[in-house]
């Protein structure tokens, strides 16, 4: 277990940072880095947060560690012109401001190699449809956490139907199945992070 695996593992941000520069130091490429030690750790906590072994404060801790590592590789990456997994953009909907579950699965899709674009809370449909357009996105996350604002799921859904780019979309949060997802007419539907990003990966394959 390398000392960046270990830092992100758990939680630890200014380990994090040290050990990815260390890293570049040592001749590692970003991309290396990335996939060698960044995901499997992002991989291995979603794992134990699944079996109920850990909890969502040491995802946010992970995550959080995670997007740090990432803010210094972002710029060599762009040098580079480092191929992404697919891009995403990602908002929680209109009406709602809930934020930390959809933050936690932009870090680990960023964290898989996903270019994440993150709109924040209180998102219209226009503003998703844009935000699909201007960046070629593959998938749409949709998040909401009030049962008050589900309902502006299906009016997104549809709209991006209607304005005819090709994108996938997929929807979370706490009150929501995946019944409800099909009856929308989404994608997929995932239950946490961890799945959320085994979902688009198997969404742009």
């Amino acid at each position: 277990m390398s000392a960046l695996f270990d830092a992100i593992f758990k939680g630890l941000l200014p380990a994090a940072k040290t050990a990815v520069q260390e890293a570049l130091d040592a001749g590692q490429s970003p991309q290396e880095i990335i996939n060698d030690n960044m995901v499997p750790a992002m991989e291995a906590i979603g794992k134990e947060f699944a079996e109920g072994r850990v909890f969502v404060p040491n995802l946010l801790l992970s995550a959080r560690a995670m997007k740090g590592a990432l803010e210094i590789l972002k710029p060599l990456m762009q040098a580079e012109n480092t191929t992404t997994a697919g891009t995403v953009v990602i908002g929680t909907v209109k009406g709602d401001l809930h934020d930390i579950g959809k933050n936690l699965v932009a870090s680990m899709l960023e964290g898989r190699g996903f270019k994440v674009i993150n709109l924040g809370a209180d998102v219209s449909k226009e503003r998703f449809i844009e935000a699909a357009r201007d960046n070629d996105a593959d998938i749409i996350c949709l998040s909401a956490l009030l049962t008050t604002t589900m309902g502006y799921m299906k009016e997104i859904v549809d709209a991006v139907r209607e304005s005819g780019i090709k994108v996938r979309i997929m929807v979370g949060g706490a009150p929501l199945n995946a019944e409800f997802a099909r009856s929308i007419g989404a994608d997929g539907y995932s239950s946490n992070a961890n799945d959320a990003v085994d979902l688009a990966k198997s969404l742009v394959a």
